[in-house]
């Protein structure tokens, strides 16, 4: 089944097109990296996907059902881990929230800190928590419904080399069990983990594959991108004359 199919889909800000005659699927069961340059339209189309914003043209399905849709069950991971830490609430607490219209359900808590490894820390406050911890508790909030597909915006952002490995690791182990889409910037880390690439530049270029090579960077960048890694994944664009 697909879980994503996306038909003749653009969108605009206004008078501003963001995405253009957007077209492509992503199996049931698939690892999903969203990459592309900054204000190319990857975190646009992310919303658009989740029915968060409404295309301007086309058509957008999660498991067959229009979008948006209260028939899948939907988990979203958004970008900012640092926001709020310190209002006064618990590992618990936050995890619980994502049960909203739905009855607490202590055992649903649990089960979903224990799938992040988590549980151990269901009464600290969150502003006691590392960046890479808040992220797994904000991970375990998208899971206590038991989602079909999970979406996450730049989920590797503020934690530290080894936090994003584990990380990236722990969603390995959710995609044997759900659809995972992530957009992210740190490509060294997501090329290990993901089974398909959405390159995003105003347009979406989808490969059935989880390489990403120089021939899929400069075609979104525009000129030659080098991708080097010294222990810390990070991304260094090769010598150009012209500015983005």
């Amino acid at each position: 089944m697909k879980a994503i199919e996306i038909k003749d889909m653009s969108f605009s800000y206004g008078n501003t097109p963001v995405l253009d005659q957007v077209t492509f699927s992503v199996e049931e069961g698939d690892f999903l990296g969203i990459i592309g340059p900054n204000g190319g339209g990857k975190t646009t189309l992310m919303k658009l996907i989740l029915g968060l914003l409404k295309p301007t043209s086309g058509s957008i399905r999660l498991f067959e059902k229009k979008v948006p849709s209260h028939k899948v069950k939907v988990g979203y991971v958004s970008q900012n881990t640092n926001y709020n830490i310190e209002f006064p609430i618990t590992v618990e607490e936050c995890v619980s929230l994502g049960l909203v219209g739905e009855k607490k359900n202590k055992e649903a808590m649990y089960h979903a800190l224990e799938r992040v490894q988590m549980i151990d820390y269901r009464a600290k406050r969150l502003g006691e928590l590392s960046g890479g911890e808040r992220q797994r508790v904000l991970v375990a909030r998208s899971l206590v419904s038991s989602p079909r597909i999970l979406f996450l915006d730049e989920p590797s952002s503020n934690i530290d080399s080894a936090g994003q490995e584990n990380l990236f690791q722990l969603l390995y182990d959710l995609n044997k069990t759900m659809t995972l889409v992530v957009v992210s910037h740190d490509l060294m880390v997501l090329s290990n983990h993901i089974k398909s690439v959405a390159c995003v530049n105003r347009t979406v270029h989808y490969h059935p594959e989880s390489e990403i090579t120089e021939d899929m960077m400069e075609s979104m960048y525009g000129c030659e991108v080098d991708l080097i890694a010294h222990g810390v994944p990070h991304r260094v664009l090769g010598h150009h004359h012209h500015k983005h």
